[in-house]
């Protein structure tokens, strides 16, 4: 098969869909593999190294023109939607709940699309959960910095100093994402509450921290009494492949503490609050009634050699099997591939996709029979 890795073109976005390292792999399978042109030289990753691992560099028309496969790390935005070809396989993070001109795109062109965010493994997200645990900490980095009074906020420092009080810091979920953010904020010294809707989980998280975090469950009483108090409040609910639920409406803002921050992980998802829009690493943040709104929806892309090399480890298997296989092959062999996708031959077979426009659902299982 013929494998294309474009360079991502989102706005600082410098993760890359295969390292050099990974180009050899596929070469070694019998793949050929198409680099764009400076894909990964961002991070370190140069055309030489690519060219010397058995790729071709190439420009982005004829990588796409002659690619059967493509891996990227975003998913495509709407100036790379005219480089799809019907029938093409794209694997990348794709968070189609929460996009419908993208979803009407691979449906459009019968892209046989398998997301990163939805592979699933005895319920665990593989693919996703690297990116989780780097978004999860960099929620708790990003919160710190623009809490300063320097960018709007209230001027805590989270982490306090002896005879000052710990700034507090409300997790919404436990998940991936939430354990490492509780991790980094315990960490730097804040005063920690994590809510989530499933006891055992709570649970586990006491163990894990020795009963230094409070842990709620995630009642609306309970989320209203913590963020009343937080100073900063980091959103990390999933539900996989479709639309995040919006726990914090914009009339909850006027029980917050003026220049507290909301930092939005589920954004790519939709988002959990109902004031949240996605934003980017120029612009980050915005103020809604005082409260600050950290939404930048590629957060993993700001340390993006680190985000590199973990991502291409999760899914580099994946890929193996579906560049060896096909799609319909390698999902009947592989389980995880199977609730990978998300659309295949023109229709939606993601049921979180389709319930979030109200589109036709098939279940996968029919499709590759």
């Amino acid at each position: 098969m013929i494998i294309g890795c474009p360079k991502e073109i989102k706005i600082h976005e410098y993760r890359v869909g295969l390292t050099p390292s990974n180009v050899h792999e596929y070469k070694e399978a019998g793949h050929e593999v198409y680099v764009e042109h400076d894909a990964g030289s961002a991070i370190g990753f140069s055309d030489d190294a690519y060219h010397r691992a058995g790729a071709k560099i190439v420009d982005k028309a004829k990588l796409f023109q002659e690619s059967e496969m493509i891996i990227k790390v975003k998913e495509p935005i709407e100036s790379e939607y005219e480089y799809f070809k019907e029938n093409q396989i794209l694997f990348t993070y794709l968070h189609l709940a929460a996009d419908r001109k993208l979803t009407d795109m691979l449906l459009e062109k019968k892209i046989n699309s398998v997301a990163y965010e939805t592979i699933k493994v005895k319920n665990i997200l593989p693919c996703l959960a690297p990116m989780s645990s780097i978004a999860g900490r960099l929620a708790v980095i990003e919160s710190a910095k623009y809490i300063q009074k320097t960018f709007g906020g209230n001027g805590t420092l989270l982490s306090g100093i002896p005879g000052t009080p710990k700034g507090k810091v409300t997790i919404i979920g436990a998940g991936v994402v939430g354990l490492n953010a509780a991790q980094l904020a315990m960490g730097i010294g804040a005063d920690v509450t994590i809510l989530d809707i499933d006891v055992s989980r709570l649970s586990y998280v006491d163990q894990m921290f020795d009963m230094r975090i409070h842990t709620l469950f995630s009642s609306r009483a309970n989320l209203l009494a913590s963020i009343k108090d937080a100073d900063a409040v980091i959103g990390a609910v999933l539900i996989p492949g479709a639309k995040a639920p919006k726990l914090i409406k914009k009339d909850d803002l006027q029980v917050m503490k003026t220049g507290a921050i909301l930092t939005d992980v589920a954004i790519d998802q939709g988002g959990c609050f109902e004031t949240s829009k996605p934003t980017t690493h120029d612009n980050p943040v915005f103020d809604i009634d005082g409260i600050l709104h950290y939404c930048v929806a590629n957060m993993p892309g700001s340390v993006a050699k680190t985000a590199t090399l973990a991502l291409t480890d999760s899914t580099l298997n994946f890929g193996l099997n579906i560049a060896k296989n096909g799609v319909k092959e390698a999902a009947k062999k592989d389980c995880g591939i199977l609730e990978g996708i998300n659309t295949y031959e023109g229709k939606c077979t993601y049921k979180g996709v389709s319930d979030a426009f109200g589109i036709a659902y098939t279940d996968v299982k029919e499709v590759i029979k």
